[in-house]
């Protein structure tokens, strides 16, 4: 049986990756990686790197350009995307190729591959996200999939509305929370030691645009800067680089330049799976408006300060503190989070065994396919 699995960046190779390892471990698959978006960007860190780490070595590389990310770019982005794929699945036949997510050069990989008959699983489908454009390429990488892995009932059933079926739709957790307390993290000591930030209370902070409302975004980042500037007269912030979406580099300028004159400040490009875990796991709260802050962070106690409507409409466990894009929202919120310390709530997100539930899935799947 042969397996693809599409990855265009570092945020879906961290959660791909529970579920790489039990494919690689079962003789029956012959496993591809699909490395193609900003994994050969060397400006985003160049994280196929990442890939090649973790000791995978079946790797088809696929460069685009992401030099551009005004509308226009992004556009241009995807078109190149489409071509490239054109050629790629007339010559690669798999069995089944997995997707993940909702970012637009993946959404391009597989809607360039419905012609050609390409099997798409597709992988947190069913979700809602109302401040980011991802919300229309989610549902249409859903609609263009054979198989849905769901992270909770809700967003199971939310894909069976959008396809029209329940065949074939699964409930099985996030995969990037999958065998989270048998993980061999990092010590804090050697991440601090490799990322060079001081060993010392510090904020985990992650902000990308909001590529619906694109127009808004030179007032949120004013907004960000001057919460990150009040922050810093208190707090040490690590903060890692936005992905490349619409208007990115606006955030990317602006956290450079408050670098430059505040050197409690420290920029990670990638921290790679395991090192953000631990980052994370020893934050004093997780500030911005990434995925994982609503899906991860509650496994790790972490209070987090939710900025803006980008993840507007996911499910939220109880450790969410939602804020506008205003600075001095921004920081009450920042000030609750660390009074309020550790969070003993439940994740939603969480199941066990999430990868081995998809492997024994696909299996009998594909055996009556």
């Amino acid at each position: 049986m042969k397996i693809g699995v599409l990855t265009s960046s570092r945020a879906d190779f961290g959660i791909y990756i529970p579920l790489l390892n039990v494919l690689r471990q079962d003789n029956n698959i012959n496993l591809k990686i699909i490395a193609f978006g900003t994994h050969l960007s060397k400006s985003h860190g160049y994280t196929v790197t990442e890939i090649v780490d973790q000791g995978f070595t079946s790797i088809d590389k696929i460069q685009l350009n992401f030099s551009d990310d005004s509308p226009k770019g992004i556009s241009k982005t995807y078109a190149e995307t489409c071509l490239k794929f054109a050629d790629y699945w007339s010559k690669s036949k798999f069995d089944l190729v997995f997707c993940l997510g909702d970012r637009f050069e993946m959404q391009a990989a597989v809607q360039v591959g419905i012609p050609l008959r390409v099997r798409f699983a597709h992988v947190h489908g069913g979700e809602t996200t109302e401040g980011a454009i991802d919300n229309v390429y989610r549902h249409q990488i859903t609609l263009a999939s054979s198989v849905h892995f769901a992270s909770t009932e809700s967003y199971a059933q939310r894909i069976k509305e959008i396809v029209g079926s329940g065949k074939y739709v699964y409930n099985v957790g996030s995969l990037s929370l999958d065998e989270l307390d048998q993980l061999k993290l990092p010590t804090i000591q050697s991440v601090c030691k490799q990322f060079l930030f001081p060993e010392k209370d510090f904020i985990l902070a992650t902000f990308h645009p909001e590529t619906v409302s694109v127009d808004m975004n030179e007032s949120y980042v004013n907004e960000m800067g001057k919460s990150l500037r009040k922050l810093l007269d208190k707090y040490q912030i690590v903060i890692t680089m936005p992905n490349a979406d619409t208007m990115g580099s606006l955030y990317r300028s602006e956290i450079l330049r408050i670098a430059a004159k505040y050197d409690n400040l420290y920029i990670v490009e990638s921290f790679g799976k395991l090192n953000y875990f631990t980052a994370m796991k020893n934050a004093l709260c997780i500030l911005g408006n990434s995925s994982s802050g609503i899906i991860e962070a509650a496994s790790f106690k972490k209070y987090v300060i939710n900025v803006g409507d980008r993840q507007k409409g996911r499910m939220q466990s109880k450790n969410i503190l939602n804020s506008s894009f205003d600075a001095i929202e921004i920081v009450n919120q920042v000030e609750s989070a660390v009074n309020f310390g550790d969070f003993n709530g439940k994740n939603i997100y969480y199941k066990k065994d999430v990868a081995k539930s998809i492997l024994k899935l696909i299996n009998k799947e594909l055996a009556n396919a």
